[in-house]
């Protein structure tokens, strides 16, 4: 039993929370503001002062120094790091880099966030200035024939060959660091090319800033001396950024104590659940300092080995809320993305998703919408007496859900009033009015029921991120427990467990301050990691070996100097490990059989579904974590209860069938052996716990709450509109869309569907129409109907149980041959005519043609562009038609110059997973149907295209209206040209009072003899999407917003070519000349780069393909982006180290091209500069846009620059290229790439400096959510 204090603290944005343990054992729990200057200067000091002062009875004045000598310990999670990335409030610092990058992390992977967003805004850089060092390492590549004398040789940490092409310069450095330091720039973030496997280059640009006296250094090398440039670029500057903030605050912190802490026992959290001493705690592991504390608090708490239920963490907020996983061992990321920042470092997989208590209510076009804007804590909800907006935490106050009188009076402008549910509910009965008006009196809601179906919606909301950590990864959603904290989940756990199908909800006794109780029980964890090019094979293991026991020696040294014994010390050794021509890599613990490649075989198969055989295994790195056990045990119990459980009052609360009698208790008269009926209400003072009807609450023998979740006793929903449930039923059926996305990436093969998540699924109602698509790639939105309905019209009555269809050409709706799309027919029961369809489109990397990867730039006829299929049953009464489709595949080769398919095993098991995809698809519709009913999901399907049809109705009448009003017609015109002269005019007329239009493309140029002729359905496609962009909010995107619009195309043009006429350059290029031209008309912004900048390189052992960003067009408020991709394309790039070690390049420069964005009061973004050299004779294929007629400017702003495609030869040659050619290229050739720049908005003005600085209101984004369910979807998001 200890004689001093212990204590446990979380730091949070809001709250700070304090877990004690006091001498015998005694425990106090305690909750601040975190921020009130007012009454005391540092929160987690002054919990510590006010619980030290009421124990000992010492009097200890705020103005003292705290004595250290009566505490053991003080632990601490944080949030400061993650706010001040949030808010941009970081160390001002520079970012030192290998010249020619200066601009590498500003375009960073070149995807945009948002894929509707006309204003791209994409998170700011943290970097003030930036420096271009002269120096160069480069990769020994055994094909290199480049003349490298003058190279000296070196040896990389993965004992790979490497070259200095170029020293540190030294002199001209330190003159650039000293004009930083007059800036008054103290911190730095070094960043140079391959550092991560040779340090000395960076190692001399430290030594030389620490001598000119720059107080923080962070090294991209030491920091996380990991493969890829970007991510370990973006990694130390947050280090750069946010260390120095961390030091300030522990310094601060300490000169609260004796001795400034100096000898004290102090640890706090890191992002990887481990605690670290406080002299050791730096920004890029303090990310999620706090939330990770409350993963270890339920993981230690709610897990048990002997039911081994696996625990999902379930944490609500104010402003978002956080999803985990724990099943025995702590699930952990080592790239994730946090406020628009990717850092390299080891986290728990935390899922944070933009839906709190202070998630805001909408009621758009018919529809309920939760979020994602946030009320925060400043004004707050509209019960916060502050002029807030209405928001969940209102909806539980009208509901009788949260008990004002159980708050303290902190709100109002006086900060001294009670919650204000008078002002909720006339707040509810206004919005009431507004929705019951909106549905013309079909159904009249009352306020109960408003409120209570943004609860839903919220809930469904939740239940997505659930849904996907969970099945997305292979794991059954239902068999899980979920385990209940922080202030506002307690009122939603037990409708999301309902709606998941789990039947148990653990809500600890600490669940307010979970995350403090967590610090509590973690571990001390001390890591090291290292670089490695090793393969997995027996000639390894010696040197794996020898590596690991080197890197465990270390962790071990580090424990012990912290005063661990051997005793208390363990290591845990993992390899990062991949499949050779890969990207995913896992990384790997020995497991219970003690071998790595077994532990990889096995993850890899529950994740992806299957393993390749006869294929490498890599090994990226070796990571060794090294744990301190603190020995911290709790084993505290409660009295057992004797009698019946206190009733503290009854209410009546609103559930489903309306108001019923609850009963409330407090949690601090509950002992355990005590059970209550829900409803119920549980209070304690840190949190509200809502027990549903139906469910069953019982206390454990600890003092937690353990609740048995019922059966679903909602009313029976009918085939008539219900606002309501139309927004659950557009969550479920984009959920459908989305976890069939996911069954397609875990088990299909191809780098293009596996990892650039190339790929679209939809579901489809009765008559072919769209219901939801999920998530979108913008070429895919709505073409794939077109292709459903023509198997309907095609095949009629021979569309049979067990067939699945196949069909790529343009004539049944394809937007180009690789995008093979997959659909099966769905029969529900004894139904003879499909009630739905599932279908799914998947970019192929090869399927024929006269050129690797089936995108020829010099195309004339389809056939050259590979293998194509109308109506083909790809499965045939269940039975897989492998035969049938491998000569389909092959049969190109019948033509002159072309081959069959050039990587036929991958198309036949990636088609075998698109397959698999769509019988998920199936499973989950049939779900729903078991679960409401066929009429009713039907009667749904429809309601949701209405929905749409709605919106776009009213974005019609109101644009229309203005149309009007500035020139006396509602008639749109716009023309445009591609750089070969071919025309696309566009001619559309409002009907103002019905909210339709007609898109008229009369007058556009005939077909082309080339291929950039555009299929109709990527015509099609390019208009849902604009239509998607001017909406400006998100709608379910489906065949409703092609109701109100009729879309006439003249057959023979070069947007609805012949049969045989070639379209791959349709898809990637005229795809965005035809937004352009829709834009234009609207008037809606300038035209953006207006190209994909296709470049293609290889030779007969392998072919590399990459799309570049380039400037977006600035609109009528806004600058635009520059370095982006745009519209109908948003592929992320591949990264400049991997690039250099896979391929026989150079990439000598990739930044911004400076002056190309146009001139305005708002200027375009600018395009981007990329040089590459070649090390080999290789052939260079261009296909690109806008290198004739420059992306235009509107309202008087100045055009976009013109691209270029230059190839400077080894012998001085220059050469441009134009903006379509195939060209060989030597050994030293170098191949210059500029992307055109946006077009500029207004004419310019006068003023100097950037339109940036003038008086223009401040906008700024906060990107809140992260964890591995946002990354896959903002990677599907930009494929």
């Amino acid at each position: 039993m200890s004689t001093k204090f212990r204590f446990a603290i979380d730091r949070g944005g809001t709250f700070t929370d304090v877990y004690a343990l006091c001498p015998g054992d005694k425990i106090r729990v305690m909750k601040l503001l975190s921020v009130d200057p007012a009454n005391y200067p540092d929160a987690p000091r002054e919990g510590i002062r006010r619980i030290l002062e009421s124990e000992t009875g010492i009097k200890m004045p705020q103005s003292s120094a705290v004595d250290t000598s009566l505490i053991e310990w003080i632990r601490m999670g944080t949030t400061v790091a993650t706010n001040a990335l949030l808010e941009r409030k970081g160390e001002r610092m520079a970012l030192v880099v290998t010249k020619g990058f200066k601009d590498v992390l500003f375009i960073g992977n070149q995807a945009r966030p948002k894929l509707f967003d006309l204003e791209i805004v994409c998170p700011e850089v943290l970097y003030e200035e930036v420096v271009e060092v002269e120096e160069r390492l480069i990769l020994h590549n055994h094909k290199c024939e480049l003349d490298k004398s003058g190279w000296k040789d070196t040896m990389g940490t993965t004992g790979e060959k490497m070259h200095v092409k170029q020293e540190v310069n030294k002199a001209e450095l330190e003159e650039k660091l000293m004009k930083l330091k007059e800036k008054g720039i103290n911190s730095l973030a070094v960043v140079l090319m391959h550092s991560y496997m040779n340090k000395e280059h960076e190692n001399e640009v430290g030594e030389v800033a620490r001598r000119l006296g720059f107080t923080h250094v962070s090294l991209s090398s030491e920091v996380m001396p990991m493969v890829r440039i970007v991510p370990r670029g973006f990694t130390a500057l947050a280090d750069a950024y946010l260390t120095p903030c961390i030091k300030t605050y522990l310094d601060g912190f300490s000169s609260g104590f004796k001795n400034n802490l100096e000898g004290a026992n102090v640890l706090f959290m890191q992002s990887d659940g481990g605690l670290t001493p406080m002299q050791s705690f730096n920004g890029s592991r303090a990310i999620l300092s706090g939330p990770a504390g409350g993963v270890v608090g339920y993981a230690m708490t709610s897990y048990s080995k002997q039911d081994d239920l696996p625990v999902i963490g379930f944490d609500m907020g104010g402003t978002s809320t956080d999803v985990s996983r724990y099943a025995g061992a702590y699930e952990h990321v080592f790239e994730s993305t946090t406020a628009g920042v990717t850092i390299q470092a080891p986290q728990l997989d935390v899922n944070t998703v933009a839906a709190g208590g202070g998630s805001m209510l909408f009621f758009r076009s018919g529809l309920f919408v939760v979020g994602p804007e946030s009320a925060s804590a400043h004004p707050g909800p509209v019960c916060y007496r502050k002029g807030g907006p209405l928001a969940i935490t209102d909806a539980n106050l009208c509901l009788g859900r949260i008990l004002p009188e159980y708050f303290p009076k902190i709100f109002g402008k006086t900060e001294d009033q009670p919650l204000d549910k008078d002002g909720t509910v006339a707040a509810f009965e206004e919005l009431t009015n507004e929705i019951n008006e909106f549905n013309g009196g079909e159904k009249t809601m009352s306020k109960e029921e408003v409120a209570m179906g943004y609860i839903a919606v919220a809930n469904e909301a939740m239940c997505r991120p659930i849904r996907a950590l969970t099945q997305g990864k292979g794991y059954d959603t239902s068999k899980h427990a979920l385990a209940c904290f922080g202030g506002a989940g307690g009122q939603h756990a037990c409708s999301i467990a309902r709606s998941l199908g789990m039947s148990t909800v653990i809500v600890h006794k600490y669940a307010g301050i979970l995350s403090a109780f967590g610090m509590a029980l973690a571990d001390v964890v001390h890591e090291e990691q290292e670089p490695t090019a090793l393969k997995y094979e027996e000639e390894s293991m010696d040197e794996i070996s020898q590596r690991i026991k080197e890197l465990e020696a270390k962790c071990v040294t580090n424990l012990n100097s912290q005063g661990f014994l051997q005793s208390q010390i363990s290591t845990e050794s993992f390899l990062h490990m991949r499949y050779r021509g890969t990207d995913c890599a896992l990384m790997c613990n020995l497991g219970d059989e003690k071998d790595f490649m077994k532990t990889f075989l096995s993850r890899y198969k529950t994740e992806f579904g299957f393993t390749l055989s006869n294929r490498d295994v890599l090994i990226d790195d070796i990571r060794v974590r090294g744990t301190g056990q603190s020995g911290i045990t709790l084993t505290e119990s409660k009295e057992k209860a004797s009698g019946d459980p206190v009733v503290e009052k009854e209410i009546q609360v609103y559930f489903e069938n309306g108001y019923q009698t609850t009963q409330v208790y407090l949690m601090e008269n509950l002992k355990p052996g005590h059970t209550i009926q829900g409803p119920a209400i549980i209070m304690d003072s840190l949190s509200t716990v809502l027990v549903e009807p139906l469910c069953k609450a019982s206390i454990t023998a600890k003092g937690d709450i353990r609740i048995n979740v019922g059966a679903d006793d909602s009313k029976r929903v009918g085939v008539e509109l219900d606002t309501i449930q139309l927004s659950i039923f557009s969550h479920r059926f984009m959920s459908i869309a989305e976890q069939m996305g996911r069954i397609l990436q875990r088990t299909s093969i191809s780098t293009n569907i596996k990892e650039r998540l190339d790929f679209s699924c939809a579901l489809f109602g009765p008559d072919g129409g769209l219901v939801s698509n999920a998530p979108h790639i913008p070429v895919h939105l709505g073409a794939m109907q077109d292709t459903v309905r023509h198997q309907m019209r095609t095949l009629g009555d021979d569309l049979k149980r067990g067939d699945v269809i196949l069909a790529n050409h343009p004539k049944a709706g394809g937007s180009h041959l690789p995008d093979l799309t997959v659909i099966t027919p769905v029969f529900y029961e004894d139904s003879i005519k499909p009630v739905f369809f599932v279908a799914n489109r998947g970019h192929h990397a090869d399927i024929g043609g006269i050129s690797p990867g089936s995108m020829p730039p010099h195309s004339k006829y389809l056939w050259q562009e590979g293998a194509s299929f109308k109506s083909f049953k790809i499965v045939k009464a269940g039975e897989f038609q492998e035969e049938e489709l491998t000569a389909a595949l092959m049969a190109p080769a019948q033509y002159p110059g072309c081959t069959g398919t050039r990587l036929l095993q991958d198309n036949l098991s990636d088609l075998k997973a698109q397959i698999a995809a769509n019988h998920k698809g199936i499973q989950l519709v049939s779900e729903l149907i078991d679960q409401y009913g066929l009429d009713v999901v039907q009667a749904y399907m429809g309601h949701i295209q209405h929905n749409a049809e709605v919106a776009v109705r009213e974005m019609l009448k109101i644009i229309g209206k203005k149309a009007k009003d500035k020139s006396g017609r509602s008639l749109l015109t716009a023309i445009d040209s591609m750089d070969d002269g071919s025309i696309i005019k566009l001619k559309v007329k409002i009907d103002v009072e019905l909210g339709e239009a007609i898109f008229d493309f009369e007058g556009t140029s005939s077909e082309v003899w080339g291929n950039i002729n555009a299929p109709k359905a990527v015509t099609m496609s390019a208009i849902i999407y604009c239509l998607r962009c001017l909406v400006g909010h998100d709608i379910p995107l489906n065949q409703g917003c092609l109701n109100p619009v009729t879309v006439i195309i003249p057959p023979g043009s070069m947007l609805d070519p012949s049969e045989n006429a070639a379209v791959v350059g349709g898809n990637v290029l005229t795809s965005q000349r035809i937004v352009d031209v829709v834009l234009l008309a609207f008037e809606a912004c300038a035209a953006s780069q207006g190209c994909c900048n296709n470049i293609t390189f290889g030779d007969e052992s392998f072919g590399y393909y990459e799309t570049v960003a380039g400037g977006s067009g600035a609109g009528p408020t806004w600058n635009g982006r520059s370095g982006v991709h745009v519209h109908m394309t948003n592929t992320r790039l591949t990264d400049p180290e991997i690039l250099e070690r896979r391929y026989p390049v150079i990439l000598n420069k990739f930044s911004l091209a400076p002056g190309s964005g146009g001139e305005g009061l708002y200027h375009g973004g600018e395009g981007v500069l990329r040089e590459i050299t070649f090390r080999k004779s290789l052939d260079l294929s261009v296909l690109t846009e806008r290198r004739v007629l420059a992306p235009y400017g509107m309202a008087g702003g100045h055009p976009g620059q013109k691209g270029q495609n230059t190839l400077i030869t080894h012998d001085g040659r220059i050469l441009n290229l134009g903006g379509k050619c195939s060209v060989p290229v030597q050994p030293g050739d170098m191949f210059r790439l500029q992307t055109p720049g946006g077009g500029g908005w207004g004419t310019p003005t006068n003023k100097t400096g950037n339109v940036d600085d003038q008086d223009f209101p401040e906008k700024r984004q906060v990107f809140v959510e992260r964890g591995s369910v946002f990354e896959y979807n903002q990677s599907q998001l930009s494929a």
